[in-house]
């Protein structure tokens, strides 16, 4: 029973990226080439991205194409035309976006990655079909019409400035942890700040191994020597680095703390 608490609410995401509204933008604000790691590190956050896409003539965006292609987003190539190659970009995600929004009930939230002011109709068609919407964009090339229209809008400029991997010190230093230990219990911080950033006032054990899970699909608790999540929690707890109270009648733990780790770029 405890291991399906905070289940029922994960989000299936969506994702639509306007590749190239998102590389201008970045250009235009002096950071370095734009990540898509970056972007689909927070959604992964809020829940399971189920279909990734993104927008473009790929000739012009040649450089991207690995990236993109290792992250497994399906890349819609649009070629472009003298006139319209942009707005036949948009066309595009419109009614892809909007066809997924009709045929695939079980998709509750959509990603809109882009600042385009062009997209706004688009959310509000969205959210009309009762979707959640996420948009993500480059701050000074944003529409605030855009921003305004979604019910949660991501900064680029914020997943920049958020820390990295959190870093555990391992064995060597005193009270270090093996390097397994210090890879597993990382992972664990990470996604309990995920948690915390997503305003979970109560963090089930369920719930961090879920999130861990969506961080790296290839987790299991066997691999780093624990039988059980149990054991993994139990064993985080005594090394300090969280702590936890039990539930009385389902013995499900409930994380009440969470050390304060130093992290890395």
């Amino acid at each position: 029973m405890s291991d399906e608490r905070g289940r029922g609410d994960e989000k299936k995401i969506a994702i639509f990226i306007d590749l190239e509204n998102l590389v201008l933008g970045v250009q235009e604000a002096k950071y370095k080439r734009f990540d898509v790691n970056l972007v689909l590190d927070r959604l992964l956050e809020k829940g399971k991205i189920v279909v990734k896409r993104a927008y473009c003539d790929w000739r012009r965006f040649e450089p991207y194409t690995r990236s993109f292609h290792e992250c497994a987003i399906e890349m819609i190539d649009i070629p472009s035309r003298s006139l319209s190659g942009k707005n036949s970009a948009d066309i595009h995600m419109v009614v892809d976006a909007m066809d997924l929004s009709y045929s695939k009930e079980h998709l509750d939230t959509f990603a809109v990655a882009s600042g385009d002011s062009d997209f706004s109709p688009l959310v509000s068609k969205l959210k009309e079909n009762d979707k959640y919407v996420i948009g993500i964009g480059v701050k000074n090339s944003t529409s605030e019409l855009l921003r305004d229209n979604c019910d949660e809008f991501i900064y680029y400029e914020d997943l920049i400035r958020q820390p990295t991997a959190t870093r555990l010190p391992v064995s060597g230093a005193p009270g270090g942890l093996t390097e397994k230990q210090a890879e597993c219990f990382a992972l664990l911080v990470d996604s309990i700040h995920a948690l915390l950033r997503e305003g979970k006032e109560v963090i089930w054990g369920s719930m961090a191994k879920q999130t861990m899970k969506r961080k790296r699909p290839s987790f299991n608790e066997s691999y780093y020597g624990y039988n059980s999540l149990s054991q993994l929690l139990e064993d985080a707890a005594r090394l300090g680095v969280i702590s936890f109270t039990k539930d009385g009648k389902t013995g499900a733990y409930q994380i009440t703390g969470v050390a304060e780790i130093g992290q890395g770029g």
